[in-house]
């Protein structure tokens, strides 16, 4: 690891996501032991610990160990069930991708899918991912997805949002340069959320070209009726990525009306 990532004093790490059940149904632990040791990478965690080795070096060399070659990697953040990461690694055979996911099942069900499509580009991390991303070497990676993060609609649970400047320094320091982070949500308070944390961040450049009027006040789940009469401010947001498909998840969320922001930032060619 280079010498600059690892002069970072130490931070306490987001925590964005609560530890549920993880029982697996028969299907899955079926999946669970006959992919993941061909998908799962060793992080050399204590059992049931999302937490890294102190000693992890995530680096080019750890790259081609893992996926048996150099290519660009596409990272995903909270992939869920694996839909869109599974997806996108059957379309490009070319990219290696890497799925983080916190949660058990999620992870088993991604494993099913790449491994009914035999799939050797996926590789899957069930991590903290901010500790991860903090220890990856510069420029490591392409692009970074995170879509439809948990909103912790609270305010004061934000903090717990997975979007939040900490992680903004690590991914600008780990993404390529001119590299990608795409974020989805389609709830406009994390929508304001993530403009407050990267529109005016100097290492990112906003590549969005279309104008959206969001509330910029707090808008939760007892006031979301009265949001149409808060101030409203412009922000400029993206096109849909066509790369990312449209799961259950967001297909429900569509159908209660919602509005789908998609969120697409720059790293600048030119690091501090």
């Amino acid at each position: 690891m280079s010498e600059e990532r690892q002069s970072k004093a130490p931070r306490r790490s987001i925590v964005s996501y609560v530890r549920r059940s993880e029982k697996l149904s028969e299907r899955l632990a079926k999946a669970w032991t006959r992919y993941s040791s061909r998908y799962l990478l060793d992080l050399g965690q204590a059992e049931g610990s999302l937490t890294v080795a102190e000693d992890l070096r995530c680096d080019a060399a750890m790259v081609r160990s893992a996926w048996g070659r150099q290519a660009p990697l596409i990272v995903e953040i909270g992939s869920g069930q694996g839909e869109n990461v599974v997806a996108s690694a059957r379309e490009h055979p070319d990219r290696n991708y890497l799925a983080l996911e916190v949660y058990q099942p999620g992870l088993a069900h991604t494993m099913l899918m790449a491994g009914k499509s035999d799939l050797d580009n996926l590789r899957l991390a069930q991590v903290n991912a901010p500790e991860l991303l903090a220890r990856m070497d510069p420029g490591l990676i392409k692009e970074v997805w995170t879509f439809f993060p948990d909103p912790w609609p609270k305010m004061k649970h934000h903090k717990r949002r997975l979007v939040q400047p900490a992680l903004a320094d690590d991914l600008a320091d780990c993404l390529e340069p001119g590299g990608l982070w795409r974020i989805a949500t389609d709830i406009e308070d994390y929508a304001l959320h993530v403009h407050k944390v990267m529109d005016e961040n100097p290492r990112f450049r906003n590549l969005g070209d279309l104008r959206v009027s969001l509330p910029t006040q707090h808008v939760g789940k007892g006031t979301a009726d009265q949001a149409e009469f808060l101030p409203h401010a412009m922000f400029m947001e993206s096109e849909r990525f066509d790369g990312r498909i449209v799961t259950n998840f967001e297909r429900k969320g569509i159908e209660a009306g919602r509005v789908i922001h998609d969120l697409t930032y720059q790293v600048s060619a030119d690091r501090p």
